[in-house]
């Protein structure tokens, strides 16, 4: 079992199991650091889905910089329930782990997220089939952010705002198209 490590917040450097699963790619420091200088640091009260959630790692950093309410998905039980150890060695009331599909959870999320965090497993076209409901997904005002193998300009109506890339990964930050 390898290790990451909370980069910011309330958990900064606080070190976190990761569970040897096939194609779980832990999103890199560095990654990591970037994304929320992109968003602020801050983010009091924000409401986020990790729809995706394997290692944790984005869930987990969103919510010790302050996220309000951080929900996690993931399918793997073996993942799920080291998700679930983290959750109560942090104490962190606000995430919740659910274990389930992605896609049947996006078609029936109950309330919109300030941001969505996809890091879906590659070459398997979870985005394609996720982007109709990004629209309903994000509030308004809501960003979304997407790892994947190849470079996302654009995704359910939202663009790209930002993005860069780290070895095999790229990465980019999506906001609505409002053109």
């Amino acid at each position: 079992m390898s290790r990451l490590r909370i980069t910011a917040g309330v958990w900064r450097s606080r070190q976190l199991s990761v569970v040897d699963l096939p194609g779980l790619r832990p999103t890199p420091d560095r990654v990591r650091e970037t994304l929320f200088n992109w968003l602020g640091q801050d983010l009091s009260g924000w409401d986020c889905l990790d729809l995706f959630a394997g290692s944790g790692a984005l869930g987990f950093e969103a919510a010790s910089r302050g996220a309000g309410r951080v929900t996690m998905v993931e399918c793997n039980p073996r993942a799920v329930a080291v998700l679930q150890q983290h959750v109560r060695t942090l104490v962190a009331t606000q995430v919740e782990v659910i274990r389930g599909d992605a896609l049947k959870f996006a078609t029936s999320a109950p309330q919109g997220y300030d941001l969505v965090l996809l890091d879906p497993p590659y070459h398997q076209g979870w985005l394609a089939r996720l982007a109709p409901q990004l629209p309903r997904l994000v509030k308004p005002a809501g960003w979304v952010y997407v790892e994947a193998e190849s470079p996302v300009e654009a995704l359910g109506g939202f663009v790209a705002q930002r993005s860069g890339r780290a070895g095999q990964v790229c990465y980019q930050l999506l906001g609505r198209d409002e053109g």
